[in-house]
């Protein structure tokens, strides 16, 4: 197998200024992403009269169209980087998040905001392929602290976005799909005008409809025993996850009567402990304990952390969860560098979309499963009156996370 030292961006000076580039990128997504979070569930409630339930239900169908579209063309795109390169991939996919967002800030009815959100999950591609260009320029033994760097930027931009998606949505619902439509629309003439190539021709592939549609991408999991069982519990993490987008605005509303601006505070809080673990935590741990004492951890915490948001009985109660559930950050970047280790360069791109591929799995199942087990544990007439239920829930597949994790990673099946 090849490694990532053969790709020029891997030699000399040019190595750093590209994953300074990815980290750039991925904060401007974020942060274009993050501030539309706390207005998105308000700007769909405008158009049934303000009704929680009816608004539940109709964010969890726009959260399944936006994964839908992700699992579809997620492998596609992955694909697509493995014949062309990573470069036109990642602006291609800025420029359509860009003009997406103007789509939703215009959009007069659901309709638009349906054609938006498609659009949406079509071009959110720059995730799956900035995975793919670390794996290129970082050698096996680094990769885990450069997920942690793409974590970390994650982490900034939600410390950003959501508080900047608050703050402008206290003004009007539809200014933040504005600014974040002017900021990815800027950050693809600034990759335009600065983002090298990573993946050099000689290690290109054909492109090839059996790899690249949904199903097919996802064989490439089935290649080896520990990347079929770390892929696993990647979707189990994935679909956790799910409760947080889904859940979390109409939870905190309910329970604890918090606005935009207090929604967007926390997310932001929420944030910037992800950037400490991500961005400052993950090499030292997990040069110290291993990648597989790492991610066991932290699927350890994240349980833990929903358990707290399930249980809290106010807000500050659900506040101290956040640090115990940022820990679960760690769970990402050692799985990805384990996985990485198990194809070649040629197979990045397409190991990427496979990964992103389970993320539209979760997407597609999550927003239905716990926006229902929000909109069940709170209706009229039932025997338990539970409103933390979708949290619980992720609690408890994050433990069965962390059982399956444990087999599959032992020593003898590496």
């Amino acid at each position: 197998m090849a490694e990532a030292s053969s790709s020029p961006l891997s030699l000399g000076r040019r190595h750093r200024p590209a994953l300074v580039f990815i980290f750039i990128t991925i904060v401007l997504d974020v942060l274009a992403l993050g501030i539309i979070i706390p207005v998105f569930p308000t700007l769909i409630a405008g158009f049934f009269g303000g009704d929680a339930g009816e608004a539940a239900e109709m964010l969890g169908l726009f959260g399944t169209l936006w994964a839908a579209m992700q699992f579809v063309c997620s492998p596609v795109l992955g694909a697509l980087s493995d014949r062309f390169g990573r470069r036109p991939v990642i602006l291609l996919s800025n420029l359509g998040l860009g003009l997406d967002y103007l789509v939703m800030a215009l959009a007069p009815n659901l309709a638009w905001l349906f054609m938006g959100r498609m659009i949406s999950g079509i071009t959110a591609a720059s995730f799956t392929t900035a995975g793919a260009y670390i794996a290129d320029v970082t050698p096996p033994e680094r990769r885990a602290a450069g997920f942690g760097l793409q974590g970390a930027a994650f982490g900034i931009g939600f410390v950003l976005g959501p508080a900047l998606g608050g703050v402008l949505g206290s003004v009007d619902p539809r200014l933040p799909f504005w600014v974040a439509g002017g900021l990815s629309l800027a950050n693809a003439v600034y990759g335009f005008l600065i983002l090298p190539e990573s993946l050099p021709p000689e290690q290109r592939r054909s492109f090839s409809w059996r790899r690249a549609n949904p199903l097919g991408s996802l064989a490439l999991l089935r290649s080896h025993a520990q990347l079929l069982g770390l892929a696993a519990v990647m979707l189990l993490s994935y679909l956790a996850h799910e409760a947080l987008p889904a859940a979390f605005v109409l939870y905190t509303g309910y329970r604890y009567g918090w606005d935009e601006r207090t929604v967007g505070l926390t997310l932001a809080g929420v944030g910037v402990c992800s950037a400490i673990v991500q961005g400052g935590l993950v090499r030292p741990i997990v040069a110290r304990v291993g990648e597989r004492r790492t991610l066991l951890a932290a699927l350890l915490f994240g349980a833990a952390g929903f358990a707290v948001f399930g249980f809290a009985p106010s807000g500050a109660m659900l506040w101290l969860g956040i640090p115990v559930m940022a820990l679960w950050g760690l769970f990402g970047p050692a799985a990805q560098s384990l996985m990485t280790r198990r194809v070649g360069p040629s197979e990045q791109g397409q190991l990427q979309g496979a990964i992103h591929g389970l993320r539209g799995i979760s997407g597609l199942i999550g927003p239905g499963l716990f926006t229902l087990t929000f909109a069940f544990a709170i209706g009229a007439g039932q025997a338990w009156h539970l409103p933390g239920a979708p949290f619980l829930l992720a609690a408890g597949l994050l433990a069965g996370g962390v059982l399956l994790a444990w087999r599959v990673t032992l020593p003898g099946r590496a």
